[in-house]
């Protein structure tokens, strides 16, 4: 090659280097400048980017992990709640000493006979709501004679037969009576007639019978059925001249008499002053038997007024059965 060949090539080499890379490449304008300091920096932070995400792809396993599992703690349980303790400054609290209850002392007994029901039911039910005990004795023969002596044992109390008996003035005693005249047959088939609508009964007493309680003979019968049929017998003493209690003794037959009338004036004062005479009475002896009637309106509730009193002195109230068989 010649000197002007090798010059002008070398001159064409030259001016292409000192041109733009945009005017080499056919005219096209480039973003990236090489002389700016900026654009140097892009294109280093484009770079890296390129390895790391060559690397990742690289490096990556063919199948995706399993998600992590969580696993959820839970709190502790709590223990079940304690009462809370007292102060350790307080001492625990004892329950107080309840000293034993004593029963008072019994200064008595008290019998409370109340006669002819089996007249009227309603003139008898106040009576049988008494928290005390009493004894009953029915009529035979009347309308309610049966049920009042059913009502009167399912409330509890003692039913004894109130026998009629044929009295010295000569008033009607009632139906099933037993008048001197009878014979001991006809006697025993009264009480027996009357046991049956009455009873079962534990005892029997006399209504009115001032003739017949003062007769021997008629009242050896009487208390042969009583102690035949095992039970007692209770002298109303509706005369001074009655023979009971002593031909009881000469039997073996132990018979109990009536201490006090309550009712003789059905006004509730002279009830009162009957009652105060017998709680005397028994004060002394230990026992007294009351005799009070249903028709008196005044006693039940005077009863119930007293009951209280009364057991807090230190009374019972006792059946008429108690007296009997030692029972005192």
């Amino acid at each position: 090659m010649g000197k002007a060949e090798k010059k002008s090539t070398e001159n064409k080499t030259s001016k292409a280097d000192g041109q733009p890379a945009a005017e080499r490449g056919g005219g096209a304008k480039s973003p990236i400048r090489p002389n700016n300091g900026k654009n140097r920096w892009l294109l280093a932070a484009a770079v890296a980017a390129g390895l790391i995400f060559f690397s990742t792809c690289v490096s990556a396993p063919d199948a995706e992990p399993a998600p992590e599992q969580i696993t959820q703690v839970l709190p502790p349980a709590m223990p079940p709640a304690l009462p809370e303790p007292p102060p350790q400054d307080a001492p625990l609290a004892l329950p107080p000493e309840v000293p034993p209850e004593i029963p008072p002392e019994i200064v008595g007994s008290l019998v409370f006979v109340i006669d002819d029901a089996g007249n009227s039911l309603w003139e008898l039910e106040p009576f049988l709501s008494f928290p005390g005990m009493l004894t009953f004795a029915v009529l035979p023969g009347l309308p309610n004679s049966a049920e009042s002596a059913r009502r009167i044992r399912a409330a509890g109390m003692e039913v004894i037969l109130h026998q009629p008996m044929e009295a010295v003035g000569g008033q009607w005693p009632g139906p099933g009576a037993i008048f001197s005249d009878m014979s001991a047959e006809e006697v025993r088939a009264v009480l027996e007639q009357n046991l049956a609508e009455v009873g079962p009964v534990v005892g029997m007493n006399n209504h009115m019978g001032s003739r017949i309680t003062a007769d021997e003979e008629i009242m050896e019968v009487v208390l042969s059925f009583a102690k035949e049929n095992g039970i007692y017998f209770l002298d109303s003493r509706t005369t001074t001249a009655t023979v009971s209690a002593s031909l009881g003794r000469r039997m073996g037959i132990e018979v109990v008499e009536r201490d006090v009338f309550i009712d003789n004036d059905p006004g509730r004062e002279a009830m009162l002053s009957s009652i105060t005479a017998g709680i005397s009475f028994a004060r002394i002896r230990g026992h007294v038997v009351m005799i009070g009637h249903v028709q008196s309106a005044a006693l039940a509730p005077l009863l119930f007024e007293l009951y209280d009193e009364l057991v807090e002195q230190g009374f019972s109230f006792a059946p008429a059965s108690s007296l009997f068989n030692g029972g005192e």
